[in-house]
């Protein structure tokens, strides 16, 4: 039975400044940002740090790509990833974290689909692999290669950002709150305990409460609602009318979280302000999170850990995506529950 996860070819690299990159996803912050600063008349400003921090990554859309339905209108498909490693080109680079951001055509919402970095899945070229895989056998491209491969779809953006970055980015909005799904104490010597329910997170413990997986019977399935918990909060607090009316606070968080995001040479920052502009009336209730359904855990034939694709569920996402109807599928799947 398909379980479900709800919250409510190589490519160089052009670094535009010395900033590391590896882990996680958030993109979809920036862009939320930018859509603040250009109803507050600050976009020059943002423009100035967005550009001048963040790094370009050449040639992360493949030449070839599956051709976007005329029903998918003017819906965008963006692929965050967050790499393992400080350079997503070295040869032992994972996208440790993945997900799947489809915003509809009438920008009504954002669909935030996570995919289990051990999902079993044919990889252009190599055959099958944990998804994760394709940033070490061919970079950026590769892995957009892979997931529009999985969904016959095309990506129109991708961007990469390092975990390290939301250690400056929630002390810059203060803290953030985070409903936490399930108590826990994160592993290491210097454990941190987590209650369930509300909890303020800030630099070091907000990297604990994301990255954590070993303290979990399920590991990675609940780590990705930690996860999805985490961007809910964020966003929450970015969307507030205080952060939203505080062009210091927003002109510092964009600042703090920059120079560790890296995007494709199309997401400049006009490419982004357009977008966010579009998402201008987009709030946090109309952001929805699910995980890509799956078959749970196996084993492959040569022994690995795997997570087992659904691969009913895959096609019907494909045709949500092919026809602008993610909100349907989302709909009728419960929320993904």
């Amino acid at each position: 039975m398909a379980q479900y996860i709800q919250e409510d070819y190589e490519a160089p690299v052009k670094r535009r400044r010395g900033h590391p990159i590896r882990n996680l996803f958030m993109v979809l912050i920036v862009l939320l940002v930018i859509a603040a600063l250009v109803a507050g008349g600050y976009l020059w400003n943002l423009a100035r740090s967005f550009d001048s921090g963040t790094t370009t990554i050449d040639n992360a859309l493949p030449a070839e790509s599956p051709l976007k339905d005329p029903a998918a209108g003017d819906s965008q498909n963006i692929l965050l990833i967050g790499s393992d490693t400080r350079d997503p080109a070295s040869d032992d680079a994972r996208s440790d974290t993945m997900m799947l951001v489809h915003l509809p055509g009438d920008r009504s919402g954002v669909y935030v689909m996570s995919i289990m970095r051990d999902t079993w899945t044919e990889i252009p070229g190599y055959g099958e692999h944990k998804i994760n895989a394709a940033m070490a056998f061919g970079g950026v491209p590769l892995v957009v290669d892979t997931v529009q491969t999985l969904f016959d779809a095309p990506i129109d953006h991708v961007a990469i950002i390092d975990f390290e970055g939301f250690k400056g980015l929630t002390d810059a909005l203060g803290g953030v709150e985070v409903n936490n799904p399930a108590a826990f104490t994160s592993s290491g010597e210097s454990g941190e305990y987590f209650p369930a329910g509300t909890v303020s997170l800030e630099g070091d413990s907000a990297l604990s409460f994301v990255r954590e997986r070993y303290a979990f019977t399920d590991g990675d399935y609940q780590r990705v609602r930690n996860q999805q918990a985490f961007v809910r909060g964020l966003l929450g607090t970015m969307l507030t009318k205080e952060t939203l009316t505080s062009p210091g606070t927003i002109n510092k968080s964009v600042a703090e979280i920059a120079p560790y995001l890296s995007v494709d040479e199309e997401l400049d920052a006009a490419a982004a302000g357009g977008l966010a502009f579009s998402l201008r009336n987009v709030r946090n209730a109309d952001i929805s999170m699910f995980t890509l359904p799956t078959q749970g855990v196996g084993t492959s034939s040569d022994g690995q850990s795997i997570v087992i694709k659904d691969e009913t569920a895959i096609a019907e996402i494909a045709d949500a995506l092919d026809s602008d109807a993610m909100e349907q599928y989302f709909e009728a799947h419960n929320a993904g529950v």
